[in-house]
């Protein structure tokens, strides 16, 4: 690896003391209690009795009282501000693949509570993963397509569904408390939805303790713009769990995404978190900034009885995915069960430059098969041995998820902090 050692000799020089701060997801208090849920196939909402439908193109409220159908493609236009109290449920219409998309200008001010969080869910009896579509936020805020707009139609209206600008502090609203179950469907010849899409959304917009559930696309979707993200929640999505591209400037924090070997995909592109500046070069302004997502306090987990045997088996890949010309941050974070833990695009060489733009720092590393690996290369000593540098403070276990985790597998109160004085076990490699 040319002139790493040249890299070490620096970074030693700027090495942080916090090698002992708290990894994975944390907080004084379980911050997962009261307003998620991980059983919402068990959970009868009742039944709607106001249809929401059509263009909302004046500013509306959304009432806890009602329960909602979401019927075909629902937008929120006109610079309108969709308002939904504390505690409302929208069921997303199983027939008509219901899908909320809130048009650049306009706003989505979904502000639950952690005891009373709004609830977007299925009307199916048997709920499964796809159901209906999602929800949209557009916004202007940059992006690094050519002409600094895109369009995300997929089966929407072009003319509503345009997003990206010059606006970085741009403002599509407030999500706080909220779960979004049973989302992602599957659009004939296209792709597939989102649970939560976020495209050119700005940095004024609140995004805070949002939980994606059974999305029968990635759960969480965002293609540029400039946000801060904390309290995340996927939990078992079919593709992807976080999904980062088109430039996007993300600062993310304190997140969780919970994955199932028998439930989620292993097909090509389906992983934890995905970071990526581009799908097409062609549509790309490399003048523009790439993605850079700063990430700290993740925790990505398998949900496995037996995750060797799962490995074995094929059931289980890499939880991180960097592709070509992305940067990817990530500090005090825990990576559990996959194989390996994270894989760098086949086109991205390993150099100085990279290392600088691909940063692992004070991670830990459990139970899988292989740390920090580069695509289709069998021999990825030199980025083990770099990763596993002791100025990096990185640790690697093998213990088990009911060992490494507090109550990982109690259903109602599921939470995923590591177990006290774990992280001190062995650091380095």
């Amino acid at each position: 690896m040319k002139k790493i050692t040249q890299l070490i000799c620096v970074l030693l020089t700027v090495a942080s003391m916090n090698a002992q701060q708290e990894k994975g997801i944390m907080g004084y208090t379980n911050w997962l209690n009261n307003w998620t849920e991980f059983k919402p196939n068990k959970v009868d909402y009742g039944e709607a009795n106001q249809i929401l439908a059509g263009n909302i193109s004046v500013n509306t409220k959304l009432l806890k009282r009602n329960i909602y159908v979401l019927q075909g493609n629902v937008y929120v236009t006109n610079n309108a501000v969709l308002t939904i109290e504390p505690g409302t449920v929208i069921i997303g219409d199983f027939e008509t693949k219901g899908t909320l998309v809130v048009t650049k200008g306009a706003q989505l001010v979904a502000d639950g509570l952690e005891t009373d969080p709004i609830v977007f869910t299925s009307n199916r009896s048997m709920k499964k993963a796809g159901d209906w579509g999602g929800i949209v936020v557009l916004g202007d805020a940059p992006i690094n397509k050519f002409g600094n707009v895109g369009s995300y139609n997929l089966d929407l209206d072009p003319t509503l569904t345009t997003y990206g600008g010059d606006n970085v502090a741009s403002n599509s609203g407030v999500l706080r408390f909220v779960r979004i179950e049973f989302a992602g469907k599957k659009v004939k010849g296209a792709d597939t939805f989102n649970g939560l899409t976020l495209a050119g959304v700005g940095n004024k917009t609140i995004l805070e303790n949002i939980m994606v559930s059974y999305a029968g696309g990635d759960s969480f979707g965002v293609l540029g713009g400039d946000l801060n993200a904390t309290k995340f929640v996927s939990y078992k999505s079919v593709n992807d769990d976080f999904k980062f591209s088109q430039g996007v400037q993300c600062r993310f924090f304190n997140s969780l995404a919970v994955r199932s070997s028998y439930f989620s995909s292993t097909k090509d592109g389906s992983r934890c978190m995905e970071v990526r500046s581009f799908e097409k070069k062609s549509e790309t302004d490399f003048t523009k900034k790439q993605t850079l997502v700063v990430a700290s306090n993740i925790t990505m987990v398998n949900d496995s009885e037996n995750i060797n045997a799962d490995i074995q088996a094929g059931l289980v890949k890499e939880a991180v995915y960097i592709a070509e010309g992305a940067s990817l941050e990530m500090k005090r974070s825990v990576i559990s069960g996959f194989s390996p833990a994270v894989l760098l695009d086949s086109k991205t060489e390993i150099n100085d430059a990279n290392l600088k733009k691909i940063k692992f720092e004070e991670m830990y590393f459990n139970l899988c098969n292989g740390n920090i690996f580069t695509e289709y290369n069998s021999n990825n000593e030199d980025l083990e041995s770099w990763y596993g540098n002791s100025i990096f403070f990185n640790v690697y276990s093998k213990s088990d998820n009911k060992e490494t985790f507090i109550d990982i597998f109690n259903p109602k109160k599921p939470d995923f902090r590591l177990q006290l004085g774990k992280i001190t076990a062995s650091s380095g490699k």
